[in-house]
């Protein structure tokens, strides 16, 4: 029996233009028990395709059937919902209660579900997603990740016979991933549970029974996931991006070594292996100069923090301790990565950055506390940013959040103007000191666009709110960026957006950066995008550092770094599989220089061009 089929659907946001469809007349059909990926750029129709088949919308004209149910019927939806389970990507959507174990009562208890075998279902979806703590917590003061794991449990709670999940890990640490993906394909295998799973993770799509790729509201290919993301030309032509291993499997061939396309760290360690395994370059070591750290004397663009603490609800039930000693140096100059598990604390401290959360010290009612006698005192905090001092109430925030921009989880969800011109120009007028004249202010807002690559002319009476989702994250990019402030913070900044799109603010953060940004600090889970773009990163684990180094240093020591929740790069796992095998390459964990140092173990020219 099919579980979903669609039937030359056609759906559109706004039926008065006739060229606006979402989607625009596709067939597809997934039956019972089957798992399947869909991919596509942001903006394909993928997350309109989720909601048509929970029901969410209603198809503009065509036929949707779920479980054999007419979905275009209004009799049916309630059991079409009862049945399948959708997670949006951000939790926020969908969170209803003030407690954890009540949100994730709320689908059983709306479906009759009995209130023992409800208290049973909490707590297994709260074990499979690795939250059991958390089950008291208020779910308005767990971070973005943990609320997201929240969500997909409310989902697993339900137990649906559809399972729809539209990006639902992308703000996820990788443990998480692994763990919530598990979860799934246990669901899929042993309870036949459908599972219709979007994601721009290749990882993610490799364990789906099929892949199907949309683009511009169109399904365009199907098939297994294996050959479809290796297919190069056709994904370019739908705004894809191929996989990082079959990127750098392409490369390796096109500097002369014969390896086939491949999706796993595994499976190229294997390739490589037979390719070299009779090369005679012995160990290729380690070359390249370290990153530049900035001038010392250069104070703006400089953060130092020595023994930073935070505590939410301080004095409350709620209290929920976030920082415990932070210390750590960023220098001007650096493009900087933060990593950590989920709730380690990572958006907490970027939030001191500019003062979004201040220290205790710098708050105008403050008064120091007395100490019983033979109480120590507690350390003394220590947070400068460039040359202000955030631990005094005397300091300028104004003007300390002037030069330090902070972009956020979401960065769409900063916008609020009813004009993308009104929503740019917002901060520049806050922050100048003089009145600036209206020619003054068009040209800030439209160099503003034209960095982050969008057409001044072209959307600046546009509603924000009108725009697709990548051109949202660049307008309020550009609405950060339009002060020119010496750093930038940017929490996720590429989450939920596909591979193209996630190069793209890549390079147009490194352009920033070197026209004239003096430090940016990116915050992330994915850790090959610190290994590309990083010259440092420091680690977050239960609100303190615990490691701070060059990606090409941090990255050797797997087996620590996983025992935190987090991950390495591909290339590192590469890397690790040949070392099992005898062949030791050294590399600084880009996908260009590992590329390099493999074709110099072989012998081949090319590898000089990627060193």
């Amino acid at each position: 029996m099919e579980a979903i089929k669609f039937e030359k659907v056609c759906f559109s946001y706004n039926e008065a233009e006739k060229d606006a469809f979402a989607l625009g007349g596709i067939d597809l059909s997934v039956e019972e028990g089957e798992f399947v990926a869909v991919l596509g750029h942001n903006g394909s129709g993928k997350s309109t395709l989720a909601r048509l088949a929970d029901g969410l919308l209603s198809p503009t004209s065509g036929r949707i059937t779920v479980l054999g149910m007419d979905a275009g019927e209004s009799k049916n939806i309630f059991d079409i919902r009862k049945n399948v389970g959708i997670v949006f990507q951000n939790p926020d959507n969908q969170t209803v209660a003030s407690i954890v174990e009540d949100d994730i009562a709320f689908g059983p208890e709306n479906i009759g579900v009995p209130r023992e075998e409800i208290g049973k279902r909490i707590t297994f979806a709260l074990d499979a997603v690795g939250m059991s703590e958390f089950r008291h917590a208020t779910p308005a003061r767990l971070s973005g990740g943990q609320k997201q794991r929240i969500a997909i449990a409310g989902v697993l709670a339900l137990k649906p016979k559809i399972m729809i999940l539209d990006e639902a890990t992308a703000m996820l640490d990788p443990k998480g991933r692994r763990e919530v993906t598990d979860v799934v394909l246990k669901l899929n295998k042993e309870e036949h549970i459908t599972v219709l799973l979007i994601t721009h993770f290749p990882e993610e799509a490799m364990l789906a029974d099929r892949a199907v790729v949309m683009n511009r509201g169109e399904i365009v290919m199907q098939g297994k996931p294996s050959e479809i993301l290796c297919r190069e030309e056709e994904l370019e032509t739908y705004n894809l991006a191929l996989p990082r291993p079959v990127q750098i499997c392409h490369d390796l061939r096109a500097g002369g070594l014969d390896v086939k396309d491949v999706l796993t760290p595994e499976a190229l360690g294997d390739e490589l292996f037979a390719a070299l395994k009779n090369a005679a370059g012995g160990d290729c070591g380690p070359t390249g100069t370290p990153p530049k750290r900035g001038r010392i004397s250069d104070v703006w663009g400089r953060i130092e923090c020595e023994n930073l603490t935070y505590t939410y609800n301080k004095g409350s039930p709620f209290a929920a301790h976030a920082l415990d000693g932070v210390n750590i140096s960023i220098e001007s100059g650096e493009f900087f990565g933060i990593i950590g598990h989920t709730g380690s604390g990572k958006s907490t401290f970027v939030q001191h950055l500019n003062a979004l959360i201040k220290v205790p010290t710098a708050e105008k009612k403050y008064k120091p506390k007395k100490l019983k006698k033979g109480e120590a005192p507690p350390p003394k905090i220590r947070l400068t940013v460039g040359g202000y001092d955030l631990t005094d109430k005397k300091t300028d925030f104004r003007e300390l959040r002037s030069k330090v921009g902070m972009v956020f989880q979401y960065p769409e969800y900063q916008l609020f103007a009813e004009t993308v011109f009104a929503d740019v120009a917002f901060g520049l007028k806050n922050f100048s000191r003089a009145p600036l004249s209206e020619d003054e202010t068009k040209k800030a807002v439209r160099d503003a666009l034209e960095t982050v690559g969008l057409d001044y002319l072209e959307l600046k009476d546009r509603s924000p709110f009108e725009l697709s989702g990548g051109q949202k994250r660049r307008v309020a990019i550009a609405g950060v960026i339009v002060t020119k402030p010496e750093i930038l913070v940017l929490d996720e900044p590429a989450a939920g957006l596909d591979p193209l799109g996630k190069r793209e603010i890549m390079q147009l953060l490194h352009k920033i950066h070197k026209e004239w940004c003096k430090t940016v600090i990116i915050v992330s889970h994915d850790m090959d995008e610190i290994s590309e773009n990083c010259t440092r990163a420091a680690v977050f684990s239960e609100g303190k550092v615990f490691e701070e180094a060059s990606p090409s240093r941090l990255f050797l020591r797997p087996a620590e770094l996983t025992a935190l929740g987090l991950d390495v790069p591909f290339t590192a796992k590469v890397t690790e599989a040949l070392a099992a095998k005898g062949i030791n390459i050294y590399s600084d964990f880009t996908s260009a220089d590992f590329v390099g140092k493999v074709l110099s173990y072989a012998g081949l020219e090319g590898g000089g061009a990627h060193a």
